[in-house]
């Protein structure tokens, strides 16, 4: 770092705050989602500028936080990780449905959400390319900010595992505002919104911890990159499970599956590494 950052987490909750107020706005106001662009990217744009600023300010670069040019290479360890551990989720999704007397296939195309919340096939070369890129945007921004800026600037002063867990709690509380807007939307229970928003915050937080620790082993942000966009544009958004005429019915165990599978590769990884170090 060139400076001192004085109050890191101080630092890390406003601009955490600044960034959640876009994406809030862009959730409840803009509906990004919900128009032909089909996807919620411009408080991602709007947190890269954050950061760009964050670092200007501070004197930190884009190396400091993780975006080593000299590792770019590095994000096909994470795109391999995803594509083993989604593979092994894909099959057991496929096994359960079998299980039930279903006749499971895979289908691509990207998806959306049209005005009235319904899901849309979007099987044009044009929407896919524009989901990849749209994810592009979207790592780019969590991974940056999250992992990138949350941990560099807290694990000085507070080691590893308490920035980590740190990040973790912003990045599940980041995604609480998807259930809250289908609460509040009248699309689902308050019950509902509890039960998904407890999962989207463990679930989110896993990923962040499990990312974290790619960061801290590849000192860099592009495995775990890698692996989040992964995450975001195969299994979530173009390679779906269709049975009994309904698609992914099924994705939360998907997700949840391969994600708890690289968890701990990861940490198995991580704690051999940090015992090694120790002794």
């Amino acid at each position: 770092m060139k400076k001192k950052i004085s109050h890191p987490y101080a630092l890390c909750l406003t601009v955490f705050a600044v960034c959640a107020a876009a994406r809030i706005f862009e959730y409840y106001v803009l509906r990004t989602d919900q128009s032909p662009v089909a996807e919620n990217f411009l408080h991602k744009l709007f947190g890269i500028a954050v950061l760009a600023a964050v670092l200007k300010i501070t004197g930190l670069a884009l190396k400091d936080i993780g975006f080593v040019k000299k590792r770019i290479a590095d994000a096909a360890k994470g795109l391999c990780l995803g594509a083993i551990c989604f593979a092994a989720a894909y099959s057991a999704e496929m096994l359960i449905h079998l299980a039930q007397g279903s006749k499971p296939y895979l289908d691509l195309y990207a998806t959306g959400f049209s005005l009235d919340g319904s899901d849309v096939r979007q099987t044009g070369a044009a929407a896919v390319l524009l989901c990849i890129l749209f994810n592009i945007i979207n790592v780019l921004m969590e991974e940056g900010v999250f992992r990138g800026l949350f941990l560099t600037v807290t694990k000085p002063v507070s080691g590893m595992l308490k920035a980590n867990l740190f990040a973790a709690l912003l990045f599940g509380v980041w995604h609480w505002v998807m259930p809250m807007r289908s609460f509040t939307d009248g699309e689902s229970s308050l019950g509902n919104l509890i039960v998904m928003g407890v999962g989207y915050v463990i679930l989110s937080g896993i990923m962040s911890i499990k990312w974290g620790m790619m960061m801290e082993l590849g000192g860099s942000l592009w495995t775990g990159l890698g692996d989040h966009l992964f995450n975001n544009v195969v299994a979530t958004n173009l390679l779906h499970v269709v049975a009994n005429g309904e698609a992914d019915s099924l994705q939360i165990v998907r997700i949840l599956l391969a994600q708890l599978l690289s968890f701990f590769a990861v940490l198995f990884v991580y704690l051999r590494k940090t015992k090694s170090k120790t002794e």
